[in-house]
């Protein structure tokens, strides 16, 4: 069922302070909406992105996923004013297509995925993404189902914790946070964000800790991305949407993890690229044609203006290609 609109004047406001989409005339340009067009923002949030879309469109549609309660209600709030323009879903990307065919459509003209944590759920204590206040350490999107932080923490063998850490943190210390994590539940369940925080900090050597970062950062990253699946659900759902684009459809996707972006990177290079061909054979025989147009040879990175204005736009990577 769509989210329902709420009836209140409502912002965007996280913590007194607005919420500012990443890259948002650049990823909206990409999208190229048409007035009639129908298309996906995956990644609803706040509804930054969606609104821009939503401008744009006349006589077609918007379709919003996410899996936030707590951000969903707000955008829908913000949007109500475009009234069927937009319908709104509470699920899981990877979900996406499947509820996007039952709501009629077997083809779409653009989707767009701001993938990553959002600033509401960061500047949301209780939500426990960060560390700068002590909360219980959760850091599900969805709070309705599924294993918090703390489960994870708590009960993965601490050669699973490393690998997590490392691979999902890009963290070199891994092995040394696990092993001080898996000590210390022995003597107390770790269930606040203060309590990991403290383990990866006494972990890592004072001179080692990053200058720009807090030294949790990564570990926190690579939980948060571990809760929620979002490798899995990328890997998922990007091949799938990508199918549902109509000719000329347009797929935009800001990435802040070289996991994702690479991910999508080689999403959009199959469609472009697609030949399976051994390299020395002298001509393709496999058959297999481009359908996809990369328009973003090279990511595009906000600007030092941006990241001025908005220092959670430091890592965005924003990768577009069209459907031939």
């Amino acid at each position: 069922m769509p989210w329902p609109h709420m009836g209140c004047d409502a912002g965007r406001s996280t913590g007194g302070k607005l919420h500012i989409p990443v890259l948002l005339k650049e990823s909206v340009e990409f999208l190229n909406v048409r007035p009639d067009g129908v298309y996906a923002d995956l990644t609803l949030g706040l509804g930054g992105h969606a609104e821009e879309i939503l401008k744009k469109i006349k006589a077609g549609r918007l379709i919003g996923i996410d899996k936030d309660s707590q951000a969903m209600e707000i955008a829908g709030m913000a949007l109500e004013k475009y009234g069927k323009r937009l319908a709104v879903f509470k699920a899981d990307f990877r979900e996406a297509g499947e509820l996007i065919r039952r709501q009629g459509y077997n083809g779409l003209d653009g989707f767009i995925m701001d993938l990553g944590v959002s600033t509401l759920q960061l500047k949301t204590p209780e939500r426990g993404f960060g560390f700068s206040s002590d909360a219980p350490l959760d850091m599900r999107m969805d709070r309705s189902r599924g294993e918090s932080a703390a489960d994870l923490v708590n009960s993965l063998a601490e050669s699973e914790l490393s690998r997590i850490i490392f691979e999902y943190g890009e963290e070199r210390w891994a092995k040394r946070i696990a092993r001080t994590i898996a000590a210390r539940r022995e003597e107390k369940k770790i269930d606040t964000t203060r309590l990991l925080a403290r383990a990866v900090e006494d972990s890592i050597p004072r001179g080692a800790w990053p200058p720009k970062l807090h030294p949790a950062t990564r570990t926190f990253q690579a939980l948060r991305i571990a809760v929620n699946g979002e490798i899995d659900a990328l890997e998922a759902a990007l091949p799938e949407m990508i199918s549902m684009l109509r000719a000329g459809g347009r797929a935009v996707v800001i990435s802040y993890h070289s996991l994702e972006d690479r991910l999508v990177k080689e999403s959009f290079r199959v469609g472009a690229r697609p030949c399976t061909c051994p390299p020395d054979f002298p001509e393709c025989v496999c058959g297999k044609k481009p359908y996809l147009k990369i328009l973003t040879p090279k990511p595009v990175l906000p600007s030092e203006e941006e990241i001025k204005s908005n220092p959670s736009a430091r890592s965005a990577k924003l990768r577009a290609a069209e459907r031939m």
